[in-house]
């Protein structure tokens, strides 16, 4: 149907990232002790580490203004951060997180990078709250997202889908399946009902065969990392399971009973938690919406092609 669908796939396209990293050895000790949780622990990708310290050096450039360590009219790129101690964190409130906000608003920030960075400030604290236990208290527990009413439909970036794709517990039971369902999301734009409604029969080769809106049948291409997904979950996919009840069922819950669409939307759910996603409007919907973008943006995708591949009338 489309066979160049195989080799021109968002989550296979390879970035060459042109930048030059932080020197995080030249910022607070607090600040690296994130920037390496999130390298080490988390498994986070070297960009998003990147922009994470990024924002949080920006935060904490203007809580040395706000608290009288550095002239007001200094420049912001010129405020150096590595004298400030665990202090200035243990100081911090809400209201100093809003006034951040509000004055990246007045600066001109977009809706966007600002949302990015109250991400990155929840994440922070909730590290020394709930990770480190140095925090008596959470300042950004009850931090809103800013929210634009015109925005676009959300959708991951090539860099979150990967972090996504990473956040997964290798550990688990269900790494096998749960990763396997959200490189297909990610990968085929499939809807929700149509994933949990997949069978084993609805596996050819290289293709899947998905049910739509209107029962109309449609045949989808899987790329690489859609196949290796597949072949590394088949083999454990009642591996676990004392019984198998739905026995043509793709996607099987302890029971051995089909995977229903509640229990796909809280893996993805706990996914985007785990990966720091949480918290922004994103859902399985989403992750349609995010296939799409990366097969037009970096597929070459006509956009008639695209149409069929995702079902559309």
């Amino acid at each position: 149907m489309y066979p160049w669908l195989k080799s021109q796939v968002p989550i296979e396209v390879i970035f060459q990232m042109s930048y030059t990293p932080s020197d995080y050895s030249n910022s607070p000790q607090f600040l690296q002790d994130f920037m390496f949780y999130l390298m080490t622990i988390k498994g986070r990708s070297k960009l998003t580490v990147e922009n994470y310290f990024l924002d949080l050096r920006s935060f904490f450039r203007f809580m040395k203004v706000r608290r009288g360590l550095a002239p007001a009219d200094c420049p912001q790129d010129q405020i150096d951060i590595s004298d400030l101690d665990f202090s200035i964190v243990e100081s911090v409130t809400l209201n100093d997180i809003y006034a951040f906000f509000n004055q990246l608003a007045v600066d001109g920030d977009m809706v966007k990078t600002r949302s990015r960075k109250a991400s990155a400030i929840r994440g922070f604290f909730r590290y020394y709250f709930n990770i480190t236990q140095k925090l008596k208290s959470n300042p950004a527990e009850n931090l809103e997202l800013p929210n634009d009413r015109n925005a676009l439909p959300h959708f991951l970036t090539l860099e979150q889908s990967f972090d996504l794709l990473a956040c997964l517990d290798n550990e688990s039971k269900t790494y096998s399946r749960d990763l396997c369902i959200l490189t297909l999301f990610l990968n085929c734009g499939m809807r929700l009902r149509e994933l949990v409604g997949r069978n084993l029969s609805s596996i050819r080769e290289n293709t899947l065969t998905v049910l739509g809106k209107g029962n109309k049948e449609r045949m989808i291409y899987l790329n690489t990392a859609c196949l290796d997904a597949i072949e590394a979950y088949l083999p454990n996919r009642a591996a676990h399971i004392k019984k198998v009840v739905d026995k043509e069922a793709l996607f099987l819950n302890p029971q051995g009973k089909r995977l229903g669409q509640r229990s796909v939307q809280n893996i993805v759910s706990a996914a985007l938690d785990r990966a720091g996603l949480g918290g922004m409007g994103l859902s399985t919907h989403k992750l349609r919406h995010t296939a799409a973008t990366m097969m037009y943006q970096y597929g070459e995708v006509d956009l008639r092609v695209l149409q069929e591949i995702l079902g559309h009338a």
